[in-house]
Parts: C-alpha cells; structure tokens; sequence
C-alpha cells in the first residue's frame, strides 16, 4: 500500500507524459506526407502556421468540425482502428467542400482514459490517410488522457478542417432552378451516421460480423461492409469545378436525402428524387430488414447509397457525369430540380 505521505507523480494519476511524447513522435511521419506548401509550422509548436495562397485576390476561410459518432464503438469491439481516422477527416472536409472550398489543414483531438499508443498511432495514420485524400494538411491536433473520463479501451475524436474559396466561388444553391439536373455521387456504405441505429439493429439481430451478409456483396462481410470509411469527394468535385459550374452540393449526413439536399435550395424549387435510379448498397437492405425499419426513416438517417449530392445545369449533367466518372467516382442521375408546389417539401424521395 502507498504511504499517504509518499511523493505522487502524474503516472501515479494516470496519465503517461512517456506515452503522450511516444505517440508524437510515432505520428510525425504521417503527418510529414500531408504537408502543403502553405505550412510555415506543424506539428511540434504550441500552434501550427498557414498561410493563404496568393492566387486568391478575396480568400475567405469556411471551417467545420465533426466527429464519427457511435461507429466509435463498433470500430472498439472489432478492434479496427485503423480507418476511423479516414471518418473523422471526411466528415469535415466533405462539409467544407460543399460550399467551393478547398480543404488546407486538418487538426484532430483524441481522448481517451488510458492511453495505449498502438491503438493511437493506428487512429492518427487513418487520419494522415484521409488528409492524404483530401489533399489537405495535417498540422496538429490534442491527445487527452483523462482516467476516470473513459472506460477502459474507449476513446473518443474530433475534428477540424479550414479551408479557402474565392469570395466569387463561394457555392450557395442561389442560382439553382426548375429544370437543373441532380448528379448522386455513390457512397462506400453508412459512412458515420445513423450507428446507434446500427448498433440498436446488431444487439437485436447479433448476426456473425466476419460473415457474409449478401449474395450481392460477395465475400465483403458484414463488419467490413458496416466499417468502410467514409468517401472523401474533394478531388474530383474541385476539378469539376474548375471544368464547369456547378450550382449546388450537399453532404448527406445525418438526416440523409430528405434533410440535407434542402440546406442547397433556394425558395420555390423543390429537388424531385426517384429511388430507382440509383443502386442501394446491400448493406442498407439488411439493416432495413434486420431492424423492421420504415423506408421514411431509412431516408430520414442513412444516406441510402448516395453519399454527394451534385446540382448542374441539364446541359452540363451529360459532362459533369464523364468528368466525375473519370475520376473515379459512381455518378448517377437521380433527379431533377422542379418548381415547388404550395406546402410542397424541398427535397422528394419517390
């Protein structure tokens, strides 16, 4: 037993000052293959500097900061850490690019009660992955332990991202009209919303996670299909903008089709969406039938297939199509912008 007059470290506590410097320096080389020319200072200093590009003549800054949710919690009991950090940077960036901008660094904070530095060095290079992805810089961030906060085994993270638009670039949905066609840009699963409905389905259904779950998904299992990483657009969506104009583009997050295409539009439109005309990944098919869950709330949580929603002009869905499809990503068209009628919704799944 220790004395009650014995001198007390901060180990004594709970926390590893060791731990926290081994994990820097394990994440320095991630880090590293993020870097833009814009980085004066990273990871290292008590702040990270950047500057602005001087090709913008009206820079403005557009910022986000997200998590990855309840598919935290999944990611522990698997034990796969390694592309949550990939969740964590798109869940920023995709938000940021919505509005033109163009991602430039990327700052994470990741809690946690103990830290154990390998489940942390995985954590952090998912992240440097997605930034990679992104093209954006990851300068810096926060790694907390604080006993007693967590279970033992659990962590939490957060992120950041900044990006710059030219102010003349900056995409708002204003110019969006009747008879604009709207582009869906596939999505790799559930990216990171609706897992407490997930988790809710997995402890009613407790189905075998390294199975098959699908004909149609092969041999993908069903914790791969469940733990694929959110897909990061920026690529492909800042070229398309530099090759024609895009009117408008949203995240589907959090409250799906219904919710999130509607942030775009402006008054008097409504977005008319047929559900036939794009593929469903298998993965939404089993957690409808597995949790009995209506087709309103399927829409209403999951993003059902389409994780980017892209508005062009009809005479440029023919190009933005082949651009996009070049580049690697799924495109389908899967509706229209139409006027809306009184007490109509904005957004129309059919």
């Amino acid at each position: 037993m220790t004395s009650p007059d014995a001198a007390l470290t901060y180990r004594d506590a709970g926390v590893d000052i060791d731990a926290g410097d081994a994990l820097v320096e394990r994440i320095k080389p991630f880090a590293k293959r993020t870097m833009r020319p814009e980085v004066l200072a990273g990871i290292g200093g008590f702040g990270a500097l950047v500057e602005i590009g001087k090709r913008y003549r009206e820079p403005v800054l557009v910022a986000s900061t997200d998590g990855v949710g309840t598919k935290l919690k999944l990611a522990i009991e698997l034990a796969r850490h390694g592309t949550v950090g990939i969740d964590l940077v798109a869940m920023s960036v995709n938000d940021i690019l919505v509005q033109g901008a163009e991602p430039l660094f990327f700052l994470d904070y990741y809690a946690c009660g103990k830290l154990d530095v390998d489940v942390a060095a995985d954590v952090v290079r998912g992240i440097a992955a997605g930034c990679e992805q992104a093209g954006c810089a990851l300068i810096g961030g926060e790694t907390a332990e604080m006993p007693g906060m967590y279970a033992v085994g659990d962590y939490d993270l957060a992120g950041f991202a900044v990006g710059v638009v030219e102010k003349s670039a900056v995409i708002d949905g204003r110019s969006i009209a009747p008879g604009d066609a709207v582009l869906g840009l596939a999505s790799s699963g559930a990216h990171s919303n609706g897992y407490s409905l997930v988790r809710r389905i997995l402890e009613r259904s407790k189905p075998d996670l390294a199975a098959p779950f699908d004909p149609r998904a092969g041999e993908t299992s069903l914790g791969d299909a469940l733990m694929a990483p959110t897909r990061i657009y920026v690529k492909p969506l800042l070229a398309l903008m530099r090759a024609l104009p895009v009117k408008g583009l949203a995240h589907i997050t959090g409250g799906g089709l219904v919710e999130n295409v509607p942030r775009v539009l402006p008054d008097g439109v409504t977005a008319r969406l047929e559900a036939a005309k794009w593929p469903r990944p298998p993965v939404f098919d089993w957690l409808q039938r597995e949790g009995n869950v209506a087709d309103a709330e399927m829409h209403r949580v999951f993003n059902c297939g389409i994780g980017m929603v892209v508005v062009v002009a009809a005479e440029h869905a023919a190009r933005a199509t082949l651009l996009l499809t070049a580049a690697g990503e799924s495109v389908h068209r899967i509706g229209a912008i139409v006027a809306r009628e009184a007490g109509a919704p904005a957004t129309v799944v059919q």
